[in-house]
């Protein structure tokens, strides 16, 4: 078992499927997905794809007759979304992004729902990505804004803050929220090969809790 597999392992997954992806991720996997769909892809990877919640939405946006692999670099994650089950067959295969275990040019579209930022070689990764897709492709991926964009997360660090005044924790505004400067994405995907400038697009989608402790 990895350290990445050790740290996301035991409840962690299924906890992480019943609370944070309605909360946080299932209102941008939606406009994701359809972003996909709309290209018409014959061949589709998802990387970094966790507990699934953007290949659920694949699922029910592309035509049964597109393939959908997806990937994850830690096992338990990606075993909780094959056992939460998608409409259709899905291929999850164990993957780092920043290894792709598939021949060039296998692929029209590249999909990556809120894990960039956690890319720790984001052009590696970007290569990687240039280097599956099929001449004509697209990278498509999605990213949080800076902190105070996101109240739930802003809350989140500043009761954080509260409780170690002397050493607030700051991960949330370094990592899930840091990397949000177009120019440095679009930095980061030149020096991974991608020679056309990005199209960036800012969303503000709105999800809300059953309560505010969570509960199902």
């Amino acid at each position: 078992m990895t350290r990445s597999d050790s740290t996301f392992a035991g409840a962690v997954p299924k906890i992480y499927a019943e609370k944070l992806v309605p909360l946080l991720f299932a209102p941008y996997a939606a406009e994701l997905a359809s972003r996909v769909a709309a290209r018409g892809p014959r061949d589709v990877l998802e990387v970094a794809a966790g507990t699934g919640a953007v290949t659920r939405a694949l699922s029910a946006a592309l035509p049964a007759e597109t393939s959908i692999v997806a990937t994850d670099l830690n096992r338990p994650m990606l075993d909780e979304a094959a056992a939460l089950g998608t409409p259709r067959p899905v291929a999850w295969r164990p993957a780092d992004a920043l290894a792709l275990p598939f021949p060039d040019g296998a692929f029209d579209a590249v999909v990556c729902q809120f894990g960039v930022m956690f890319f720790p070689d984001r052009p590696r990764a970007y290569a990687e990505a240039r280097r599956v897709l099929r001449p004509g492709g697209a990278y498509v991926f999605s990213t949080w804004d800076r902190i105070a964009e996101s109240p739930l997360a802003e809350a989140v660090q500043q009761a954080l803050a509260a409780l170690f005044p002397d050493d607030p924790p700051l991960f949330m505004e370094r990592t899930p929220h840091g990397y949000h400067d177009p120019a440095r994405i679009e930095r980061d995907l030149a020096d991974g090969g991608f020679a056309r400038p990005p199209r960036i697009d800012a969303l503000t989608l709105r999800s809300r809790g059953s309560s505010a402790r969570g509960d199902a």
